[in-house]
């Protein structure tokens, strides 16, 4: 009897990160593909490559077009998208504030200067 349990432990031992391997690759390959289905004109996404750039096209089941500069559209497979990111956040925007934050500070600074 106890020459049965060692080899069926052995066994156990082994078989379970397995299956739970596969469960979890298994999962994380459905979450991949709904993203993929899910994608939109005007996504802003990230390939696998680290490239980002907007959805412009999805009209192929295959392959999909992305802006990555204004009036540059790339064609790419939809397996390569990796994720949705955040919205593009303007220059003008950015540029502005920092010049509201800038003016307020930038005030002249005397110095005390005694003889």
């Amino acid at each position: 009897m106890e020459q049965a349990l060692l080899p069926l432990l052995l066994i156990a031992v082994l078989a379970i990160p397995l299956i739970l391997g596969s469960r979890r690759q298994k999962k994380m390959m459905q979450q991949q593909q709904e993203l993929q289905n899910s994608l939109t004109v005007g996504d802003r996404v990230m390939t696998t490559s680290g490239l980002y750039g907007t959805v412009s096209d999805i009209s192929d089941d295959a392959t999909i077009g992305i802006e990555i500069a204004p009036g540059v559209e790339t064609t790419w497979l939809r397996q390569a998208v990796r994720e949705k990111v955040g919205p593009d956040v303007e220059d003008d925007e950015v540029t502005d504030e920092v010049d509201e934050a800038t003016a307020e500070v930038a005030e002249p600074i005397e110095s005390d200067k005694r003889n």
